[in-house]
């Protein structure tokens, strides 16, 4: 409810919607739902470590995809 202003912002840009939900939440306006206590710093922790985890993997499958491709071949000079 507090968050009106950014849902309507994501919207008009075509932003998928990611948000913890609790049970004092409407969570058909969210498109991916979290389900999990937002008051509990505990529960803040271990999402952001997971969702960090998560993002240093995917940069580790950046990196390694693009060392197994091969070289771009040198322009034949004339």
């Amino acid at each position: 409810r507090k968050e009106r202003n950014a849902i309507n912002e994501a919207r008009k840009l075509h932003i998928p919607i990611v948000a913890i939900v609790d049970t004092n939440c409407d969570p058909d306006e969210i498109d991916y739902v979290i389900p999990g206590n937002d008051d509990a710093i505990r529960a803040i922790r271990l999402i952001s470590s997971v969702m960090a985890n998560a993002i240093m993997e995917g940069k580790q499958g950046e990196d390694n995809a693009a060392e197994e491709q091969p070289a771009a071949p040198e322009a034949v000079k004339e």
